[in-house]
């Protein structure tokens, strides 16, 4: 049995999977297999996949259905004791899995074990993740508030995360009801009740700048109807509270661009604006054809850390 499946749902990423799989076979951590699943690609993805000549690798197939259901199946064809995820357009470090091994050999009874990262936002510009949260050491930390240390980006991201295959099956794996957002309905469900260690090291690089990734699907009804599922949790929760509000907030700017003009005046009324920031309030009073001027100038500003400054809190 390996130590970790390396969970990779694939859709039309022949330009990404490549690198994507190189970086997950550099590992220095050798205790593990690279389970993948082929959600329908129509590109070559398939083929750069059955170019790599490792028996690491194990490739399934499924008609499309979206990256949850990959996922799930992915994991459940999987033989190893933790799962750590991978998208097809994200690049781990050759010392990804070395740290995710220490954090769980430190603490082993976690409910999630997760790496800091870095963000490519163009193919000019990469940088840390911004976390809400004081690193004094190099070493794994359990974290004292999930919430309130995802204000800016959150802690656990997808692709820097691994979960004990056992426990995400009793979860209940990821939510299919959500074809976007379903990580963050896991990781919520899962903060409520377990200890979240992070690593400090930076070993993934998360890649923000493909229209088409796996994360960025345009389904803003899904994403209102998740945060409003934790409604009464965040009622007893003030760091839940925030960071919800901070998710409505990118949600109503995202929604006001689109002109998707219900969703936005429905997030608008389940936001506390004592939750945000000057900037941010101004950003949504912001008309929105000032507001579509700025994000269709985004591809030249988000080559540096204006686009940072701009947008982010």
């Amino acid at each position: 049995m390996p130590f970790f499946s390396v969970i990779i749902p694939l859709y039309n990423k022949e330009d990404y999977i490549n690198e994507c799989l190189e970086s997950a076979l550099n590992q220095r951590f050798n205790d593990y297999e690279i389970v993948i699943v082929n959600d329908g690609s129509t590109d070559k993805s398939v083929q750069i996949v059955e170019g790599f000549n490792s028996d690491k690798i194990t490739l399934f197939h499924q008609d499309n259905q979206g990256a949850s259901k990959a996922r799930n199946k992915a994991a459940s064809l999987s033989k190893g004791q933790y799962l750590a995820f991978l998208d097809a357009d994200d690049i781990w470090k050759p010392n990804h899995l070395e740290c995710l091994d220490e954090s769980i050999r430190t603490f082993p009874k976690s409910g999630i074990y997760a790496n800091n990262y870095f963000i490519k936002h163009s193919n000019a510009f990469t940088a840390p993740a911004k976390l809400n949260i004081q690193i004094n050491t190099n070493k794994p930390i359990i974290l004292e508030d999930f919430f309130e240390a995802s204000l800016k980006e959150t802690v656990v991201w997808t692709s820097a995360t691994v979960i004990e295959k056992n426990k995400f099956m009793s979860y209940g794996m990821f939510n299919t009801a959500y074809p976007t957002g379903e990580d963050l309905d896991l990781w919520i469900r899962i903060a409520f009740k377990e200890p979240i260690v992070f690593h400090p090291k930076q070993t993934m690089i998360y890649n923000k700048s493909i229209k088409n990734s796996l994360g960025k699907i345009e389904d803003n009804d899904a994403r209102f109807i998740l945060f409003e599922s934790f409604k009464e949790y965040e009622q007893k929760n003030s760091s839940l509270k925030a960071y919800l509000d901070l998710k409505r907030y990118g949600l109503a700017l995202r929604t006001k661009i689109n002109g998707e003009n219900k969703i936005y005046k429905d997030t608008l009324k389940t936001i506390g604006f004592e939750n945000l920031n000057m900037k941010q309030k101004l950003l949504l009073g912001t008309p929105s054809s000032l507001l579509k001027l700025l994000n269709k100038i985004r591809p030249v500003i988000i080559k540096n850390s204006l686009y940072l400054r701009i947008f982010k809190g």
